[in-house]
């Protein structure tokens, strides 16, 4: 930022000085008593005393507040105004599920607290709906990419009582670990052992029955070169098996470049460039935007940035890899997340806009649900009455 140079000293004060008339010497100022032709005897003296202004610093500092102000205030407006736009608008015949949803479920179904009575009313629960996909939490890695078989010691039985009350659904291992971008601790993908570890653990539970492996690394940033050299290496392993890879992945950059000026002021880039999705999306079977904590305040601008964010992923996503839009089945209030805006209702709509805009007949697509355990009776209605049409 610029800054004006003000002298010090005499801010906002004038100068009191001799009067004397420049080249004339006080001794040939008129005599005592007298006064200079055209003076007025009876003149009051002028006060010498300056005149209060405001100092000159302080003015300069309430504009350049002000201006500050401005400069964030009207973007963020402007944005939010877009965002209520880009919510209105029709809908295209079709877009609905296309029988490639996904749910993220907890731990528990792999621990050993879930039971046969529990599979069931999965069952139930899935039924008639377009979900494929369960990406089961079995993690979450070590810090050195290694996954202990303790992790998930229920998880042959899950996936064949799936197998045996869901036919024709596919059980995924969820897979996960904070990564060390943006503080001491955490997992260094550009270690080259600790990707092959990733590349072992995947093997394992692989080996256990699993038809996939699911991976949501995070804060992962834009441009990451060795994520996706991790990724070529578990595509090599997950396709010569005849299974699944896919992704959690960040959103994409609302403006060009927005990744880097967020880094910059708040030390967390949190999206990707459109350019960074799509070198993912080329590497892996299935990619899942984490279209939710958003910072939207309202649910029109929610479901507004939800058909941004869609049109943006479909624009990057090659027609052979699944597309999935994560759905809020959560109620959390904290910065970043708001459960009155980020609702089910405004995320379809919005799915459903981006959808209808860019690509209605993608064939590849559909929703994600996050997560089993945080979702209530209204999320699943608004899933089946909005998206699914069940």
């Amino acid at each position: 930022m610029e800054r004006s140079s003000i002298r010090s000293g005499n801010d906002g004060e004038r100068d009191v000085t001799d009067t004397t008339p420049t080249g004339h010497d006080p001794e040939d100022a008129a005599p005592e008593g007298t006064t200079p032709e055209g003076t007025d005897a009876e003149a009051t003296p002028a006060d010498p005393t300056p005149t209060p202004r405001r100092p000159r610093r302080l003015r300069w500092t309430l504009r350049t507040l002000l201006a500050l102000v401005l400069a964030v205030i009207l973007p963020v407006l402007g944005t939010q105004v877009a965002l209520r736009i880009n919510y209105a608008g029709d809908l295209a015949d079709g877009t609905l599920t296309r029988g490639k949803d996904a749910i993220w479920l907890g731990h528990a179904w792999v621990d050993g607290r879930k039971k046969d009575a529990d599979v069931k009313a999965l069952a139930r629960r899935l039924g008639q709906t377009g979900i494929r996909d369960l990406y089961v939490h079995s993690g979450p890695l070590e810090h050195d990419g290694t996954l202990p078989g303790s992790a998930y010691p229920r998880a042959r039985w899950f996936i064949e009582a799936v197998h045996r009350e869901m036919p024709g659904v596919r059980v995924q291992a969820w897979l996960g670990d904070v990564l060390a971008t943006e503080g001491p601790t955490g997992m260094r993908l550009e270690d080259d052992g600790t990707r092959a570890n990733v590349v072992r653990s995947a093997r394992a539970i692989l080996a256990v029955g699993f038809e996939g492996a699911h991976f949501d690394l995070e804060p992962l940033h834009s441009g990451d070169r060795d994520y996706l050299r991790l990724l070529d290496a578990l595509h090599a392993v997950t396709a010569a098996q005849g299974a699944q890879l896919s992704v959690a992945a960040h959103q994409i950059d609302p403006l060009p470049g927005f990744h880097s000026f967020w880094g910059t002021v708040a030390g967390h880039p949190k999206w990707w460039s459109q350019a960074f999705f799509g070198e993912v999306a080329r590497r892996v079977d299935q990619i899942a935007v984490m279209s939710y904590d958003t910072m939207q305040p309202l649910e029109s601008t929610y479901g507004g940035y939800v058909a941004q964010q869609t049109s943006l992923a479909l624009e990057a996503t090659p027609a052979g890899t699944d597309l999935l839009m994560g759905l809020p089945f959560y109620h959390e209030n904290r910065f970043g997340h708001w459960a009155h805006a980020e609702t089910v209702p405004a995320a379809v709509r919005g799915v459903r806009l981006g959808l209808s805009r860019t690509d209605a007949d993608r064939a590849n697509f559909g929703v994600a649900l996050y997560v089993d355990f945080a979702a209530t009776e209204g999320d699943w209605t608004a899933y089946r009455r909005d998206w699914a049409r069940k």
